[in-house]
């Protein structure tokens, strides 16, 4: 079975990783990933009593931390002790305040026994959670934030300062709430992201409404949307007409009309009318649900930089600690100072080390990328592929249904011997009267007339047809009529007209180039996009229009899938990164071949589970704020580490050498995370038009 979790009061990032690794560890469970920035815990087992023994493990690792079953949440009531918490925390201010304005004013023996009596209780009222995490980690023997700050405020006490004590505890503790809300804050906008999903529908049941779960709705059930609800299930329209709003699931902010027989989508929002419509999919197969999924799902596929930082701080803590012991040892063995000041500076290296910050923001930044995502109509299945997408250099792109609506159109009409176009497109039109054929229908659609008296028209297999035209014979279809070759002057024609034995006219039918196409690859070469490469099973004189309508770098035509794998692969080879972007069942193994599979809407089902990116408009339009935005989320990614380790080493080499006071050691921890936090939270600003 799969689970989902949630990991109440698990503020720890570097806790939350060694209990993700801990689960993944122990025999039972398979496919474990968690969630920092929406605290959910994902796994399969067969075990019968999961939550009991997930909650032994997050309890051998951090305390307070209560798993709730996702599907039986219990009442939260977290929130009076936090209300206590942050009492003690203000008066705990006001005593550090007056211990610090005492210290510096007096120094009569009565006003600095008062003020370290003030900081001692400062310390205790702002720091006792910590201290004790702390202590509970040393009982563990194992090493975290909690354990380094309550051996500096010790270490500061023993030393003496007191005021010095205090105000770290009270520092880190305002930190703490700062950071807690900051993340807070950004796991509740990731959250309204997602929530694009009713979970109750009106059932019509013999003529009376009754509201239902909307899992327990059967396909084939009629369901009644009021104006202005979001559609719970997938379904066609049975009864009046509306505009429905799929901007949460597209990224499409203008309305779509629907009247009988549209189909549409759960999760989208009905306007003004009510609409009644004939369910076609479960709860679990419906578009909403399957957007939720593929987000939630995305946590477990974890790019680079957040792998390499789980690992870095497994051994960047040890680390610090090892040098902070030998800045309190080394220097005073050596004659360079006493041990109460060596020690001091030790502590505030201890503070400083914490590397919650970059452990926090990493993951907030991939998820908040793949959630805004999400929000603009473009499903990222994970860290990694965010990576992909940000550093592709190359874009391949399948032909037909990708770069073309897949619909053929006339593209140009050629007429000789008197003829005008509008007489041949007539006539052609005339002979294909009676076809099927897709190239038939694009010539009678564009042809306002086809009443020409034709007589004896009959087929002729695999050439075309044969008729009689004013007493003479008329033929009309493709090269294989011909017994010359194809005149010069009617360059990419299809279908040619043949009268008495002489070409009187040809007509070129071509794929019908996306009105978004060339606007969106314009945009790509613009961000930098060294290769923009069409990949088509159809004739090279068929693509070879496209491509130069489109100004792409390259085409490959006439490619069977397995060509189109060589492609990709050579590609690879020459670039950073590849996407490929294709939309049939077909295009399956090559969208599991690039570094960036891309999928053009929610249809093909094949397509979807092979692609790494799902673009559920089914237009290209969104492609480049895509790439964009995970760029963007790469470079804040980038960023934080950067910005978080330079001040850290500062910070540690300055407090090393007695220059820095405990308290900005303190800064370096909390108030460096909060920053990266408020850093990061942009990303579910990001707007698909910027």
């Amino acid at each position: 079975m799969k689970y989902t979790f949630t990991l109440e009061n698990l503020n720890c990032a570097n806790c939350a990783g060694k209990i993700e690794k801990k689960i993944a560890l122990t025999s039972g469970y398979q496919n474990v990933s968690f969630n920092f920035a929406t605290k959910k815990l994902n796994f399969t087992s067969d075990k019968p009593d999961v939550l009991g023994e997930i909650q032994a493990i997050c309890d051998s690792i951090e305390d307070d931390v209560r798993v709730t079953d996702d599907n039986a949440k219990e009442a939260d009531h977290s929130h009076e002790g936090g209300r206590l918490q942050k009492i003690l925390l203000i008066v705990a201010i006001v005593c550090a305040a007056a211990a610090f304005v005492l210290h510096l004013s007096l120094n009569t023996y009565p006003a600095q026994l008062i003020s370290s009596v003030l900081s001692a209780a400062a310390a205790l009222l702002a720091g006792y959670p910590t201290f004790w995490r702390g202590i509970k980690s040393v009982l563990k023997l194992r090493i975290d934030e909690s354990t380094l700050m309550t051996a500096a405020v010790i270490a500061a006490f023993a030393l003496g300062e007191f005021v010095e004590g205090a105000m770290v505890a009270v520092l880190f503790a305002v930190g703490e709430l700062i950071e807690e809300k900051a993340v807070d804050a950004s796991r509740r906008d990731i959250e309204k992201l997602s929530k694009i999903r009713p979970d109750v529908a009106t059932i019509l049941h013999n003529g009376h409404e009754e509201t239902a779960a909307a899992e327990t709705v059967a396909v084939g059930s009629v369901i009644v949307v009021k104006p202005h609800e979001r559609i719970p299930l997938d379904g066609v329209v049975t009864d009046s007409r509306s505009t429905v709003n799929n901007a949460a699931l597209t990224g499409e902010s203008v309305p779509v009309d629907v009247s009988e027989g549209s189909e549409v989508m759960s999760g989208a929002i009905n306007g003004e009318q009510p609409l009644k419509i004939k369910t076609t999919k479960e709860f679990g197969d419906s578009t909403a649900t399957r957007i939720l999924r593929m987000v939630e799902e995305a946590a477990a596929q974890k790019g680079r930089k957040e792998k390499l930082i789980s690992r870095f701080a497994a051994i960047y803590t040890p680390v610090v600690i090892a040098i902070a012991v030998l800045v309190a040892v080394i220097p005073p063995l050596s004659g360079m100072g006493s041990w109460g000041e060596w020690i001091y500076r030790a502590a505030a290296v201890l503070v400083a080390s914490c590397p919650c910050a970059i452990v926090i923001s990493v993951p907030l930044a991939y998820y908040a990328g793949i959630g805004s995502a999400s929000r603009s109509g473009v499903l990222i299945k994970g860290g990694k592929y965010l990576e992909a997408l940000a550093e592709a250099d190359a874009f391949a792109f399948d032909k037909t249904g990708t770069l073309t609506t897949g619909e053929l159109s006339v593209d140009r009409v050629y007429a000789r011997g008197g003829y005008t176009e509008a007489q041949i497109l007539s006539l052609t039109a005339a002979c294909e009267r009676y076809s099927s054929h897709p190239v038939a229908k694009a010539i009678r659609r564009a042809s306002n007339s086809s009443d020409a008296e034709l007589t004896d028209l009959r087929e002729i297999p695999g050439k075309g047809v044969q008729a009689c035209y004013r007493g003479k014979p008329i033929y009309c279809g493709g090269e294989r009529f011909l017994k010359q070759p194809v005149p010069t002057d009617m360059p990419n024609a299809n279908v040619f007209l043949i009268y008495d034995g002489s070409i009187i006219g040809a007509v070129a039918v071509r794929d019908t180039v996306r009105a978004e196409s060339k606007a969106v690859l314009e945009k790509l070469r613009a961000m930098g996009v060294k290769r923009t490469v069409m990949l088509t099973g159809d004739s090279k004189s068929n693509a070879a229009p496209v491509a130069k309508q489109l100004a792409l770098s390259e085409f490959r035509a006439e490619l069977m899938p397995a060509d189109k794998l060589n492609v990709i692969s050579e590609l690879k080879q020459k670039s950073r990164a590849v996407c490929f972007v294709g939309d049939g069942i077909n295009d399956a193994p090559v969208l599991s071949a690039a570094d960036c599979g891309a999928a053009m809407g929610l249809g093909s089902e094949a397509a979807i589970e092979a692609s790494d990116v799902v673009l559920s408009s089914g237009t290209l339009e969104n492609l480049p704020s895509a790439v964009t935005l995970a760029r963007k989320a790469i470079r804040t990614v980038k960023s934080n580490i950067a910005f978080a380790i330079a001040v850290k080493v500062a910070v540690i080499v300055l407090a090393a050498l007695g220059i820095t006071p405990m308290w900005l050691s303190v800064f370096a921890d909390t108030g460096v995370c909060v920053i990266c936090v408020l850093y990061t939270a942009r990303l579910l600003n990001f707007s698909s038009h910027t």
